[in-house]
């Protein structure tokens, strides 16, 4: 995992974790925007990290070795965690491993453990785990189908399709399989007052059981509703309000 660092002369640390089948540049947008108010920690997870082959490993473990390398940077005291959809699972087990102390975290459309029997839970796995494999194969075509909802460009499912190209069918299947099943604490706690579980109009029904479990754990948590925009779009196609919302909820 390659932590990506900007704006390190500031004392406010920003976590910024991407979701899944993009790289750590998926914040390019945002990154420029954010810099001049915060010291940007942006890791390439595993899997996704074109400077290292490697594959996906585990909400769990990912949690762990972001934790380490930010104590062992000095950053026990971090003034925000930010996480879209796989990124959103690695938050929500960081705020309950209380590792850190995190003054502000946001879950963006982020993945809960699914609270069904194993099986089950497999056969989703599988279903989606064919889904993007089938993406692979089918190319650009394909990808103009599935993401028909928002306002993608030529250009940016091209960027799709070539992260589909290079990530590996053992990432693809660990990514889904973990971000379903990973493992939380007994009762869960946090020390982290505030917590924003933010979602995108387009994916309100997609999402339904993520809100339960977040109201249930998290009663505190506030919820945010983007309008005309579909799931993980925020940072790519709306930057400036993307920031603007980052900087609002950190008091930045």
């Amino acid at each position: 995992m390659t932590i990506h660092e900007y704006g390190a002369q500031h004392e406010r640390v920003l976590v910024l974790l991407h979701p899944s089948l993009v790289m750590y540049d998926y914040f390019d947008y945002v990154t420029p925007l954010l810099e001049p108010y915060f010291h940007l920690v942006i890791p390439a997870l595993p899997g996704y990290d074109p400077e290292c082959r490697s594959d996906y490993t585990s909400v769990e473990q990912i949690a762990a070795e972001l934790g380490d390398w930010l104590l062992a940077h000095g950053h026990s005291e971090v003034c925000g965690v930010y996480g879209c959809s796989m990124g959103g699972s690695i938050v929500i087990r960081m705020l309950t491993d209380q590792r850190l102390h995190i003054h502000t975290a946001v879950i963006d459309g982020g993945i809960t453990p699914y609270q069904l029997p194993r099986l089950l839970t497999r056969s989703i796995a599988v279903r989606d785990f064919l889904m993007i494999c089938l993406g692979k194969l089918g190319g650009m075509r394909l990808l103009e189908r599935a993401f028909s909802a928002d306002d993608y460009s030529g250009d940016d499912l091209q960027y799709i399709a070539d992260v589909l190209h290079r990530i590996s069918a053992r990432t693809i299947w660990r990514t889904f399989d973990s971000c379903n099943n990973y493992t939380m604490p007994d009762p869960v706690r946090t020390s982290c007052r505030r917590i924003e579980y933010w979602l995108a109009e387009g994916e309100m029904k997609a999402r339904r059981w993520d809100i339960s479990y977040i109201r249930t754990h998290f009663p505190d948590a506030r919820f945010r509703r983007f309008r005309k925009i579909g799931h993980a779009g925020l940072a790519v196609l709306r930057p400036e309000q993307f920031a603007r919302a980052l900087r609002t909820v950190t008091g930045a």
